[in-house]
């Protein structure tokens, strides 16, 4: 019980089971096969852009600009397949534009040492604005010669990007919790003087998770636009708070160190749960927000509890 408790996920995933027994309850559809593959049809959007917010965070910095990346690096894309530039090599582009903007995020926070919620608020609004002004205020036409059904397309069961999201996620887990760059996050973020005096160059690791950051955001606003065939110059809004809630959801602390990305990707799901829950209740969309924010206090104050009682049970026994 001790080693389970202490796990930043835990929290999440009991919440996880109360909340999708409790909509059954109210109406047995919401676990039904339809509705849960909509449910994972719509997730690794947000999922991908909470992992790299929960990796960042483990780091010990914060990133408010991905909604806006994430409407930014599509758009560029389309914009650039319509100049004539080859489909694939727009997509390079694109995604190097994400990378880009995660290193000016970084770059920002560590050459000037300002907190990076200030650098990546201000980011919010730039990358914002050159998707607005880029199109004018309306979306051009989607070009089909790019390849959407390389990542959305049906497989079997499920789309592509869940697909997609699974391999990201199994990546970023085997770098963040079986490998030297993940144990250098995990100290950079726990104590970065200690990890400085360790030999870590913590400069580098954090620019590496800006910069990471900044790609998967990118990519899950391509996977969207590829989903919807339609870039949107006001897609992502919002994003940037619901992939911080999908990461505090699933564990990650605020103050660096402590995160999974499991806990991300459950987090990041019980929010399309939550969400598609209230709806299918017959209760107000518009009560989603207040649900949000009280899941994220929720799910804090309980990981805190059982974390405390855990450590409280492995006190007593080492006594004994």
């Amino acid at each position: 019980f001790k080693y389970i408790a202490s796990r930043p996920e835990f929290a999440a995933l009991t919440i996880f089971i109360i909340i999708a027994i409790t909509f059954y309850g109210i109406n047995e559809n919401f676990l039904n096969f339809r509705n849960l593959r909509v449910l994972l049809t719509i997730s690794p959007e947000i999922a991908l852009i909470a992992m790299g917010a929960t990796i960042l965070m483990v780091s010990g910095e914060f990133d408010l600009s991905v909604g806006s990346v994430f409407a930014l690096v599509p758009m560029t894309m389309v914009q650039m397949v319509h100049q004539g530039i080859p489909p694939w090599f727009a997509i390079f582009l694109g995604l190097m534009i994400g990378m880009i903007i995660g290193y000016i995020n970084g770059f920002i926070t560590l050459k000037f040492g300002i907190p990076s919620f200030i650098a990546t608020l201000g980011m919010l609004y730039i990358a914002r604005s050159l998707t607005t002004v880029a199109t004018a205020g309306f979306p051009p036409p989607f070009p089909h010669e790019l390849p959407n059904e390389l990542f959305v397309y049906q497989f079997e069961l499920f789309r592509a990007s869940l697909y997609w999201a699974l391999l990201v996620a199994l990546v970023l887990g085997i770098m963040l919790h079986r490998s030297n760059v993940g144990n250098w996050i995990y100290a950079t973020g726990g104590d970065t003087n200690a990890a400085s005096s360790m030999g870590i160059k913590t400069n580098n690791v954090k620019m590496f998770c800006f910069i990471l950051c900044g790609f998967l955001a990118g990519f899950a606003g391509m996977i969207q636009t590829f989903r919807l065939e339609a870039p949107l110059p006001s897609q992502g809004y919002l994003l940037e708070l619901e992939s911080i809630a999908a990461a505090v959801i699933g564990g990650v602390s605020l103050f660096g160190g402590i995160g999974t990305i499991f806990g991300a990707c459950i987090g990041a799901i019980l929010i399309r749960f939550l969400e598609s829950g209230i709806i299918m209740a017959g209760i107000d969309a518009e009560w989603f927000r207040a649900g949000l924010g009280s899941l994220i206090i929720i799910s804090v104050v309980f990981n805190t509890f059982i974390s405390r009682r855990a450590t409280r049970i492995g006190q007593n026994k080492a006594k004994d």
